[in-house]
């Protein structure tokens, strides 16, 4: 007979790469003449990361990474969150460690010495926003690039009620690996395994791979309509959406202005939740992540699906209404503001 978990130290835990963000505004001119395709994310090397740092516009730093905004978001809504992922001991390396402690969040993932001298200094993020707030990325992955399985704290992983992977870490190998030993301790241990699917190109890249992942080890996927038409190589919404509802426990999948729509108990429950307004949408960088942050909160705590959608909804609400890919407002003041649940009593 199969032994119950034993009380969950952290609601989610998140394995990621560990990126500082450079944030920039610009015009579609400067995509189309830098040859970037608008709203994408793609990985470049150290001389085109820097070349594109020095063509940029005045910018802001800031701490980033999807599933390090995950767990900044989690504990931004009162939630107890951990984080595994990979910088080296340099300046950024520091930034970002000081930036995810500063949000309670427990980071102590050992930093790669010698990052520089190597050519894996910290990941950095180039990301630049056109006027309607959509964001085009350019990442050079650096240190984030050799997180490997001897990072992976199972111990910490079985003490998290929900494990979240970033399907970013698909791309490289060593990391791709880490994360499947990341399922592995989870579901050693009774946790549930999420991952988020990322990208659209991540997707198109690894499609069968990420495939193969979901059906045999995730139990939650987060993805928004351009990743699940990848997934699924259609462009009929909701065929492709009840299928993702079907093959794993719960999903959730964005769709901008539109809201989301959610899944449960394998595809028999299904919840559409409404967008929050937004007097003006600024930077949608971190939208899906601060979604992901409300909704897997929700589901750590025991929420009901439509409440765990309306905290991620909440959240990625607060994200696109300013720069930068973290809250600048406690979600859980915004919560409790909107009588929302927060399940925070355990």
């Amino acid at each position: 007979m199969t032994q119950p978990a034993p009380p969950a130290a952290f609601d989610v835990c998140a394995v990621g790469n560990a990126i500082v963000d450079v944030l920039a505004p610009c015009e579609p001119a400067f995509l189309e003449a830098q040859g970037l395709t608008p709203g994408s994310m793609q990985l470049v090397d150290a001389d085109r990361s820097a070349a594109l740092y020095a063509a940029m516009a005045a910018g802001v730093e800031a701490s980033g990474g999807s599933a390090g905004n995950t767990v900044a978001g989690v504990g931004s809504f009162g939630g107890r969150a951990a984080y595994i992922g990979k910088v080296a001991d340099d300046q950024l390396g520091g930034v970002f460690t000081h930036d995810i402690h500063a949000v309670g969040v427990h980071f102590a993932t050992p930093p790669l010495h010698d990052g520089a001298a190597s050519g894996h200094a910290t990941g950095v993020c180039m990301i630049n926003v056109t006027p309607d707030g959509q964001r085009t990325m350019c990442t050079f992955l650096g240190a984030a690039n050799q997180l490997t399985v001897a990072d992976i704290d199972a111990d910490l992983i079985g003490a998290s009620e929900i494990v979240y992977l970033e399907g970013y870490l698909f791309d490289p190998a060593p990391a791709r690996a880490a994360f499947e030993a990341a399922a592995a301790a989870a579901h050693a241990a009774g946790r549930k395994v999420a991952i988020t699917l990322s990208d659209s190109f991540v997707v198109h890249r690894w499609r069968a791979e990420l495939l193969a992942f979901i059906e045999a080890s995730a139990d939650i996927v987060l993805a928004n309509e351009a990743e699940l038409a990848a997934l699924f190589e259609t462009e009929d919404f909701d065929h492709a959406a009840a299928h993702l509802g079907r093959i794993v426990e719960t999903a959730a999948v964005t769709r901008g202005a539109a809201g989301s729509v959610v899944f449960g108990r394998g595809g028999q429950e299904r919840v559409e939740v409404a967008a929050c307004p937004v007097d003006k949408v600024v930077d949608t960088t971190g939208a899906g992540d601060q979604y992901a942050a409300g909704f897997l909160l929700g589901l750590a705590r025991g929420l009901p699906l439509a409440d765990a959608g309306r905290l991620g909804s909440l959240a990625a609400a607060e994200v696109i209404a300013h720069w930068g890919p973290r809250p600048m407002t406690s979600l859980e003041t915004l919560a409790q503001d909107a009588g929302l649940p927060l399940g925070l009593e355990g």
